[in-house]
């Protein structure tokens, strides 16, 4: 039988051990969360760094050498950040393939920036089944903003809804008694964009909109529909277009003398990208609404952003064209992750993850021009574009359409 002090002493040294057992199951469960370890959050992306959109594959290295950075400051609260980026060539059924490869073989805690509409699209059904997190995809798809549908899905860029508003309220003040002319593309971007200028323009849609001709990816060029827009009288031109299609656009109109006042969509404004292979000369003049500071405009010489930016760019991407936007999205991009990494503290459960991506307030992320608000009943979180216009060699910003 036990003295009474034995029994003391045992019940004190089971209670240490329950403590301890207590205590060490909370640390683990801190950081059993999937994809996720005590030294490292594990985070899956799909890109197309080979096949016809390759140019956006600088999205993915830009992404990777931030977290290069944030790594060598010692990751987010005490974890590295470790993305694996798959090239899926712009094709759906390899975007999900290697969707399945991430979640179920290396064990990701959510997906990051993976790029492309139809190809994020693909993934959704997958995605929500699993319950896997896909945040700020390179997309401006209003599917990617829609809380009550796709909560598991949190978008990132403007949508292309908001940037046909934007050149309906600079079209309505600038040009009220317009008669345009819409060059589009036949899918959910392009529809987006055409709904967002119809919804700017309100009753006025009906009487200013002249003409829409609409493109398939697969032809090989838009002069026919070019000249269907000048031939329409249209005196406005809203290129409703990715990055070929707008510079065959911009060419083509030039090439039969049609001077109408151009709109360009933000998604299809990189100058590399589309304004250089239409020419730099005849896209003077060319009117967009962009989210983002042009590298190239005086005003921002000497901003310590773009200063840490071109440092940044020195040291983790020495190899990025400087005048591709794609590198400063990306950076911007990264950098929200960053901070919703940080709110969730040692809770990194995807639950949590999606909750602190959603809740973002009046973030100011480097190199934009606008805050950045999420809730959970708003996904979209950036609410404006400032009008910009080409001068030959960088978007100069314009006042305000309102």
């Amino acid at each position: 039988m036990m003295k009474p002090q034995s029994i003391g002493l045992a019940a004190l040294a089971l209670l240490v051990t329950m403590i301890v057992f207590v205590t060490t199951g909370f640390a683990q469960k801190a950081h059993d969360a999937p994809g996720v370890t005590a030294s490292a959050i594990r985070i899956g992306q799909t890109m197309p760094y080979s096949g016809p959109a390759s140019i956006v594959g600088t999205l993915g290295k830009a992404h990777t050498a931030y977290f290069r950075m944030m790594n060598d400051k010692g990751g987010v609260n005490g974890r590295k950040l470790d993305l694996i980026s798959l090239d899926d060539g712009f094709n759906p059924a390899r975007t999900l393939a290697n969707v399945r490869e991430l979640v179920e073989n290396d064990h990701i805690a959510i997906l990051f920036g993976s790029a492309g509409t139809p190809t994020n699209l693909a993934t959704v059904p997958y995605l929500t089944a699993q319950r896997v997190p896909l945040l700020f995809p390179v997309s401006g798809t209003r599917a990617f903003y829609q809380p009550k549908q796709h909560p598991w899905i949190v978008g990132w860029f403007p949508t292309y809804h908001l940037d046909g508003l934007m050149n309906a309220q600079y079209i309505v003040k600038h040009a009220p008694d317009a008669k345009i002319g819409v060059l589009y593309e036949n899918d959910d971007f392009g529809r987006e964009l055409v709904r967002g200028l119809r919804d700017g323009l309100g009753d006025k849609a009906a009487t200013m909109i002249v003409h829409a001709a609409s493109y398939e990816v697969s032809d090989p060029t838009v002069d026919s529909q070019v000249i269907e827009l000048q031939q329409s009288g249209a005196n406005v031109f809203y290129i409703g277009g990715s990055p070929k299609f707008s510079a065959q656009a911009i060419g083509s109109a030039a090439a039969i003398g049609w001077k109408p006042l151009r709109l360009l969509n933000y998604s299809a404004q990189s100058i590399p990208g589309t304004l250089a292979l239409a020419g730099l000369k005849i896209s003077v003049g060319i009117i967009s609404h962009a989210f983002a500071k042009d590298p190239r405009d005086p005003q921002w010489q000497g901003d310590p952003e773009l200063k840490a930016f071109y440092a940044w760019e020195r040291k983790y991407l020495p190899d990025a064209n400087p005048d591709d936007g794609n590198a400063i999205a990306a950076y911007a991009q990264a950098a929200t992750l960053v901070q919703v990494l940080k709110q969730c503290g040692d809770d990194l459960s995807r639950e949590n993850i999606v909750r602190q991506a959603t809740n973002l307030h009046a973030l100011r992320l480097p190199l934009m021009l606008a805050p950045f608000t999420t809730t959970p009943t708003d996904y979209q979180g950036f609410k404006e574009l400032k009008p910009v216009r080409f001068d030959g060699t960088r978007w100069a910003l314009l006042p305000p359409a309102g």
